[in-house]
């Protein structure tokens, strides 16, 4: 069995509902949902804000690359557009793999630049790393440390200031 944390991020269309969606889409292997944060955009300010949150995931056959896979086509189903000029640019759903680990509890590792595990820049974002908190209070970001520490080191402690908690809207499986 793996787990992975995914990182969902909406900020174009119905944001809630397109978070909705894809943690509905998950149903089969969701573990833990966290709660909804509204932040400004990272990397590329000319856009509107973001709703993000984070799930916890698990499946008894999956290969990190299949978290990948499964993280695009929820981005598919949710009429994303990558502008290759605006990596950070705007976008009707993300689905980043932030973590996996295999079955004996161990980090999965890749340097494929398809999917560089674990995600090389999680650790510098407080929209994923607060909303990971939510799920594993305790957890750990593989080759960075505890998720507390990462929220007090600059940059991550500074966006801290602008991430805002959403409990106006809730992320539940369909179960």
């Amino acid at each position: 069995m793996t787990r992975a944390v995914l990182a969902l991020g909406s900020n174009l269309g119905d944001r809630y509902a397109r978070l909705r969606d894809a943690v509905r889409a998950l149903d089969d292997v969701l573990l833990v949902v966290s709660g909804v944060y509204e932040n400004p955009p990272w990397g590329d300010p000319a856009q509107p804000d973001y709703l993000n949150a984070v799930v916890l995931v698990a499946d008894p056959a999956a290969a990190a690359v299949d978290w990948l896979d499964r993280c695009r086509a929820l981005e598919q189903a949710a009429g994303r557009v990558r502008e290759a000029d605006r990596p950070y640019g705007p976008r009707s759903l993300d689905v980043d793999v932030v973590a996996v680990w295999s079955a004996d509890g161990s980090p999965v590792h890749s340097d494929d630049p398809e999917l560089v595990l674990p995600h090389p820049r999680a650790h510098l974002r407080a929209f994923v790393l607060r909303p990971w908190i939510d799920i594993a209070p305790y957890g750990q970001l593989p080759g960075h440390g505890w998720l507390t520490d990462l929220l007090g080191r600059e940059p991550v402690a500074s966006d801290l200031r602008d991430l805002r908690p959403r409990p106006d809207l809730p992320l539940e499986s369909a179960q």
